[in-house]
């Protein structure tokens, strides 16, 4: 037997953030993180071992991170919890804790398709063998087929089209690429650079079969499209991973992940959750949130680790921080858009600028870029806003996700004290941040 006075279930963003944290806030506490791994690859950085990485070992977090932070580790497969007895029960060991967190993840969703379990069709598993033997598989294979085209579905059909002698292919049942996070006038500048690269883009498509003999050869379209496939990726989402949770009676929420209060304790007192596999509330209204992201995985961790033995942090909900690239082509969003807004009932104004993110445009690294910002009308308070540019959308993008989070307004960003620089930023005289507000203001009036 084993103890621990905090054990953590889940060695990723969300699990690593939880002990880190906890050992910040509970120095004189014993920590022990549980997880299956042997490795763990960084989840955001998996479609880029595929081009630019070339190695599922170049995309790795450290293990070294937990002993700094004097975290012990075991690596082993939990197979429950006895709420009762405050343990975890670990092959032949019983692992007792005073406090645990779960930081379980999540699982890759599988669509209802007819030959969906064939041979060469293959999901985005977090786990550095399967990745390998996804990355040998796609040595010997030509026609490629990627269902899903959210962030997920693009990042992995750019990095697979870097691979000589690919035909990349990515179905989407939607309208658009990406419409789940991109107001329309993005998503279709995302469309028209993937195939520009030279990748194959269906739009308001179904996919009605996976076909093959043994292994996938083609994917049928419900329009009696034909698809040649060798190898075929999902890449449309996940579920929280509850099996633990579930057979520990623990309250689930209505989107299915651990229910949480705003400081991540569960429905057991001792028990905290955090990361994709627990339930998320909106920052806009309360209301479920099926948002599954590291960034938010981490802040939750933050909290639950913070929390464990004393309530110090509470989460304001789930605002919604990302951002993708493709090539030298970055968007990001924060917050909501302009259609998710409208659909929660929002009144809104947006204002829109473009510009060159140098000054003067020729300066070297110049590109331009695109800034929409939404305001809620009546308060004129900031609800979301989309970016597209180049490398620096990544940071502008979190600079809007702390103004929305703060509840500014238009009047409030326009008064941005900015700093700006030749080679670094735009012109404070067309910052898009500042006019895109102004826009939006003269548009309010």
């Amino acid at each position: 037997m084993t103890k621990a006075d905090i054990v953590v279930l889940g060695g990723s963003a969300a699990g690593i953030t939880a002990a880190i944290t906890a050992r910040r806030h509970h120095p004189d506490k014993s920590i022990l993180l549980i997880r299956k791994e042997t490795k763990v690859p960084i989840p955001c950085g998996i479609p880029y071992i595929y081009g630019t990485l070339t190695d599922a070992d170049k995309n790795l977090i450290p293990d070294a991170i937990l002993e700094t932070n004097k975290v012990d580790l075991r690596v082993g497969e939990a197979t429950k919890i006895d709420r009762a007895g405050r343990a975890v029960l670990l092959g032949d060991d019983r692992i007792e804790y005073e406090r645990l967190i779960l930081a379980t993840g999540s699982v890759p969703t599988q669509p209802p398709i007819p030959g969906v379990d064939m041979e060469g069709v293959y999901i985005i598993l977090k786990d550095v063998d399967y990745l390998r033997q996804l990355q040998r598989k796609l040595q010997d294979a030509s026609n490629v087929v990627i269902i899903g085209c959210g962030f997920i579905g693009i990042e992995f059909a750019d990095e697979i089209n870097k691979i000589k002698g690919k035909n990349v292919t990515i179905l989407e049942v939607a309208p658009n690429c990406l419409k789940l996070s991109y107001d329309d006038e993005f998503c279709e500048e995302m469309e028209t650079h993937l195939r520009g690269r030279g990748i194959t883009v269906y739009t308001s498509t179904a996919v009605e079969q996976i076909a093959g003999e043994g292994r996938v050869r083609e994917v049928r379209l419900n329009d009696g499209t034909v698809i040649p496939a060798d190898l075929v990726i999902l890449g449309i989402g996940a579920k929280a991973n509850v099996a633990l949770a579930k057979e520990a009676e623990l309250r689930l929420g209505l989107t299915g992940g651990v229910a949480v209060d705003r400081t991540m304790q569960t429905s057991d007192p001792n028990i905290f959750a955090c990361g994709d596999c627990a339930e998320k509330i909106s920052f806009f209204g309360g209301g479920p949130s099926p948002l599954k992201l590291a960034s938010i995985a981490q802040l939750e961790a933050r909290i639950a680790g913070a929390n464990v033995f004393g309530l110090r942090r509470e989460s304001d909900g789930t605002l919604g921080v990302w951002s993708t690239a493709v090539g030298d082509l970055a968007m990001g969003t924060a917050g909501l858009t302009e259609s998710m807004a409208k659909d929660f009932g929002y009144d809104v104004v947006s204002g829109t600028v473009e510009t060159p993110n140098r000054h003067p445009g020729c300066m070297p690294g110049a590109a331009p870029v695109k800034v929409k910002l939404v305001f809620e009308r009546h308060s004129r308070t900031l609800l979301g806003g989309q970016v597209r540019g180049s490398v620096s959308v990544g940071e502008l993008i979190n600079t809007i996700a702390a103004c929305v989070q703060k509840r500014m307004t238009a009047e409030d960003i326009a008064m941005f004290q900015m700093g700006t620089h030749p080679a670094l930023t735009a012109s404070p005289i067309a910052y898009p941040l500042v006019n895109a507000a102004e826009v939006a203001i003269t548009r309010l009036r």
